[in-house]
């Protein structure tokens, strides 16, 4: 499904998490496809961060401010009026949230809350999308993939953040958004990765930080295995269900996954082998020897809801996204214009689906 520029162009959207690496990604193309955006996120996390090595403040405006400050947050929403409002700020890391465990239920759920309060009070919003995570389910480590009318649950503190936020979404819409006719949905993505994604923690900023000084890479979840998918993937059926969203009213406002083929489902292990075989230079890891914080160790979805409804399915392969990623990451290594780059990956992907 090719997405509409006369539908998007002009169209005003609030986007909070856009100094983060989806949020970059999906403001750049936001504006590509002529919208006015408007970012509400704190600063970049990482150093170097996409916002900075893509330039983006070059081409999104931007309210560098915390989620968790629900008045400043409502004024920027009256302040702007959009009609669409999409939610992607958060705290993103699960190692990050056995760290920081109350930091992050503010951030992920009150965050929403004060959000969705806002929105409640602000005439202007007809759309809501909500984006949490595929480990948002409780997981029971079997071999079927998820699907939206699982159980919701979460052995670590992020993964259980993003159930609550699913329930708050869900309260909300029932309670007050559906009279008010804002359709409001969540979107569940699996594992995304791309260019600009310096994010600790992750496997393959971790893989190319490793790697680009020589050293060995430190494996912690090798049996673990996930649904890989490049970022542009969620972000298109994002943007699909938001148009819906704002086109259809109600009848679309519910949870939605956008995950990868079967295919793509791999291993950590398996990943990293394939990444050797893409490195040009010499590619070492190792077993992690500590005991590590529980992860899952097995996690599918099932995106048949978004094939059906929307139309909406994945288009690159598991080798063609770690490929996309390496030469986003060897085009920054050689000084490249990244905005320009990015830009042409997506006109890239968007050629891809036809």
């Amino acid at each position: 499904m090719v997405l509409s520029p006369a539908f998007w162009s002009g169209r005003r959207v609030l986007l909070t998490g856009h100094t983060g690496f989806k949020g970059g990604w999906l403001a750049l193309w936001l504006r590509d496809l002529g919208a006015d955006v408007l970012g509400y996120a704190l600063p970049a996390s990482s150093e170097p961060s996409l916002w900075e090595e893509a330039r983006l403040h070059e081409v999104v405006t931007g309210e560098l401010a915390d989620m968790r400050d629900a008045r400043r947050l409502a004024t920027v929403l009256q302040g702007f009026s959009p009609e669409i409002v999409l939610h992607l700020a958060a705290q993103p890391l699960v190692r990050e949230s056995y760290r920081t465990p109350a930091d992050t239920y503010a951030t992920n759920v009150m965050g929403t809350v004060n959000l969705l309060e806002a929105i409640r009070r602000c005439d202007s919003v007809r759309a809501v999308l909500v984006v949490t995570s595929d480990k948002c389910y409780e997981n029971r480590e079997w071999v079927w993939p998820y699907r939206e009318q699982d159980a919701l649950g979460g052995h670590d503190p992020y993964s259980s953040s993003k159930a609550c936020v699913e329930l708050v979404c869900a309260s909300w819409r029932d309670s007050f958004l559906r009279e008010a006719g804002v359709a409001l949905a969540t979107a569940r993505a699996g594992n995304v990765v791309g260019g600009g994604d310096w994010s600790m923690d992750r496997l393959l900023p971790d893989v190319l930080r490793a790697w680009q000084a020589g050293e060995t890479l430190i494996l912690r979840y090798p049996h673990a295995v996930r649904p890989w998918q490049h970022v542009l993937e969620p972000l298109h059926g994002y943007l699909h269900l938001a148009q819906a969203l704002l086109e259809q009213g109600d009848a679309l406002a519910s949870a939605w996954n956008f995950g990868p083929d079967a295919k793509s489902v791999a291993s950590v292990a398996q990943i990293v082998e394939r990444l050797a075989r893409l490195w040009p230079g010499e590619a070492r890891w190792q077993l992690e020897s500590d005991a590590q914080p529980h992860e899952a160790g097995l996690l599918t979805l099932d995106s048949s809801k978004a094939r059906q409804h929307l139309g909406w399915r994945p288009y690159w392969s598991l080798e063609e996204t770690l490929e996309r990623t390496f030469a986003w990451h060897h085009a920054w290594c050689a000084g490249e214009n990244m905005q320009a780059f990015s830009r042409a990956q997506i006109a890239a992907y968007q050629g891809d689906t036809p």
